[in-house]
C-alpha cells in the first residue's frame, strides 16, 4: 500500500482509537495500539510467587517522564535509516515509529529491540494510529511518495500534497509544542507546507534541505584533494535539487580560500573542472536510486545530525530550509536552504552569508523555481 492511499485509510480517529494512556506517550494497553511498546512493557502480577516477585523489591512508584522523545513519521527506507541514526547516536530516551503498514512497522520495531543489548536503547514504541507519538520533542516526517528513477523531486509534489493535508495537523494535535524536520521530497516545497498547515512559528519548522547537499559537496571535495571531507569547508545553499547553489566564494580548507587559488574555481573556464563537483552533487542521488531503488544512509544520518543539535542545544550551522522571504532580494514566501544555527527551539538565528553577484542572482533564481510550483498549488 502506497502512502498517499493508506494515509486516507489509516489516519487516527478518537472516536473509534481504543487506546488509552498513563502519562505522555505510554501505552497502557500496548498490545492494542502499539502492538511492540519496548522490552519493559507493564505486566499484570498475580497473588503467586514469580521470578519476578523473588528477585525485586519494588522501592518507590514512579511514572515513565520523557524528555527527549522523538517520533517519525514513515517507516519506509529512510525512516529506518533515521531511526539506526538517532539510536546510534544515543539522542532520545523515546522514539515512536508510526507507519501505515502494521506488519512491516511491527517487524521493524521487533528488529530494533532485539539489538538493545548493543546500544543504550530508548523505550521503542509503534502504531498506525498517531496518538503514539503525543507529546513529542521533535517530529521527523519522511512519509510520502517515493521518488521514482529519473523523477525529478519537483515532479512529486502533487502526489504528496494530499498525504500532508492529513498527516500535519494530525502531528501537531498531539504534539502542539514540538519541532517539525521535514525530510519527504521535495523538501523545500513540503516544508513549506507544513509550516502552512501547523500553523507552528516559523522557527520549529525546518527541512533537511541542503544539510545533504553539503555534506555530499565535502564529500567530493575531500575525494579530488585526498583530505577527510571534515577539513573541507564549504557551502551548497537554495533548492535541495537542480537549483541548488554551491558558494564556490567560500570554499576553504584549514582556513585557505581556494578562490586565491583559483579564480576561475567553479565556473566553466575552471581548466580543473571543479564545477563537475556541484554537478555530481546533483546527480548523485538520481544515480543512487537508479542503482538501489532509493536513497536512504546519508540521508538518516544527516537528519540525526540535525536532531542532535536540537535535542542537544549545541548552536550548531546548518544549512537547512527555512522561511527565506526578505532576505537577498527574494520577496516571496519560499522556503530555501541557508545556514542556520540550531537548537532546542529550532532555528533560533539565520547567518547572512555574503554571495558573489552571481551567486545570489542563482539564489534568487531557485527561489522563483520553487515559488512556481508553490503558487500553484491548493491546500
Amino acid at each position: 500500500m502506497n502512502w498517499a492511499t493508506g494515509i486516507l485509510r489509516a489516519l487516527p480517529r478518537a472516536s473509534a482509537a481504543g487506546v488509552s494512556f498513563w502519562g505522555p506517550g505510554v501505552a497502557l494497553r500496548p498490545w492494542h495500539a502499539v502492538p511492540l511498546s519496548s522490552p519493559w512493557t507493564l505486566t499484570p502480577v498475580s497473588k503467586m510467587a514469580t521470578v519476578k516477585g523473588e528477585l525485586i523489591k519494588n522501592f518507590t512508584l514512579e511514572k515513565p517522564v520523557c524528555h527527549s522523545k522523538v517520533s517519525i513519521i514513515g517507516a519506509g527506507s529512510v525512516g529506518m535509516a533515521c531511526a539506526v541514526s538517532i539510536l546510534l547516536k544515543g539522542l532520545t530516551d523515546e522514539l515512536a515509529l508510526v507507519d501505515v503498514s502494521e506488519n512491516k512497522l511491527k517487524g521493524e520495531v521487533m528488529d530494533l529491540q532485539h539489538g538493545s543489548l548493543f546500544v543504550k536503547m530508548p523505550n521503542i514504541i509503534c502504531s498506525k494510529d498517531y496518538r503514539v507519538t503525543a507529546n513529542s520533542s521533535l517530529v521527523i516526517i519522511t512519509a510520502g511518495a517515493r521518488q521514482e528513477k529519473g523523477e525529478s523531486r519537483l515532479n512529486l509534489v502533487q502526489r504528496n500534497v494530499a498525504i500532508f493535508k492529513l498527516m500535519i495537523p494530525t502531528v501537531v494535535q498531539y504534539s502542539p509544542h514540538c519541532k517539525l524536520i521535514v525530510v519527504s521530497n521535495p523538501v523545500d516545497v513540503l516544508t513549506f507546507m507544513s509550516w502552512k498547515l501547523s500553523a507552528l512559528p516559523k522557527n520549529r519548522v525546518i527541512g533537511s534541505g541542503c544539510n545533504l547537499d553539503t555534506a555530499r559537496f565535502r564529500f567530493l571535495m575531500g575525494q579530488k584533494l585526498g583530505i577527510h571531507s571534515e577539513s573541507c569547508h564549504g557551502w551548497v545553499l537554495g533548492e535541495h535539487g537542480d537549483s541548488s547553489v554551491p558558494v564556490w566564494s567560500g570554499v576553504n580548507i584549514a582556513g585557505v580560500p581556494l578562490k586565491k587559488l583559483n579564480m576561475a574555481i567553479g565556473t566553466n573556464k575552471d581548466p580543473e573542472q571543479w564545477e563537475n563537483v556541484h554537478k555530481e552533487v546533483i546527480t548523485s542521488a538520481y544515480e543512487i536510486i537508479k542503482r538501489k531503488g532509493y536513497t536512504s544512509w546519508a540521508i538518516g544520518l544527516s537528519v540525526a545530525d540535525l536532531t542532535e543539535s536540537i535535542l542537544k542545544n549545541l548552536r550548531r550551522a546548518h544549512p537547512v530550509s527555512t522561511l527565506i522571504k526578505g532576505l537577498y532580494g527574494i520577496d516571496k514566501e519560499v522556503f530555501l536552504s541557508v545556514p542556520c544555527i540550531l537548537g532546542e527551539n529550532g532555528i533560533s538565528d539565520l547567518i547572512k552569508i555574503k554571495l558573489t553577484p552571481e551567486e545570489e542572482a542563482r539564489l534568487k533564481k531557485s527561489a522563483e523555481t520553487l515559488w512556481e510550483i508553490q503558487e500553484k498549488l491548493k491546500f
